[in-house]
């Protein structure tokens, strides 16, 4: 069914794709670091910032970038978690057919640490994403009571 050959490529493919994906969750954690600051700085005045501005437009398209980068971290952290935890476990498991126990248990580490650094991203990426949401729906909200006023 399947060649040795074409085996052994697509082991060489995954083993080399731990290191980008190892670097890959390191940006995303340095990201979801960045996106929490900017949404600090959104609740503790930047929304009020908009709301002076009395843009609808404005204040909903840079909404919906902000909504979009957080619910993209809350799915590709995990991915990356999950990545990064099954990539070494296979040659893990093969040390451990062979005894090699040093080996396993340096594969395991990685392996949790990649799934615990990738469902932190990932949470983060969801809680950024529901207050993000709540903010820019109440910041929408008002700015339509005062569109409504004025033309009143």
């Amino acid at each position: 069914m399947f060649t040795q050959q074409s085996i052994q490529m697509m082991h060489y493919a995954v083993d080399w794709l731990l290191q980008p994906v190892i670097y890959c969750l390191l940006f995303v954690v340095l990201a979801a670091l960045w996106e929490s600051g900017i949404a600090l700085s959104e609740r503790f005045g930047g929304l009020n910032k908009l709301v002076q501005q009395n843009n609808p437009d404005r204040s909903a398209a840079q909404g919906r970038r902000r909504i979009e980068r957080a619910d993209l971290l809350a799915r590709i952290g995990p991915m990356l978690g999950l990545m990064g935890t099954l990539i070494p476990l296979g040659p893990g498991l093969a040390a451990l057919g062979q005894g090699d126990l040093q080996t396993l248990a340096r594969a395991v580490t990685v392996a949790f640490d990649t799934t615990v650094l990738g469902l932190l991203v990932g949470i983060a990426g969801f809680i950024l994403g529901r207050l993000r949401r709540r903010w820019y729906d109440q910041l929408l909200d008002t700015l339509e009571t005062r569109t409504q006023e004025s033309t009143a």
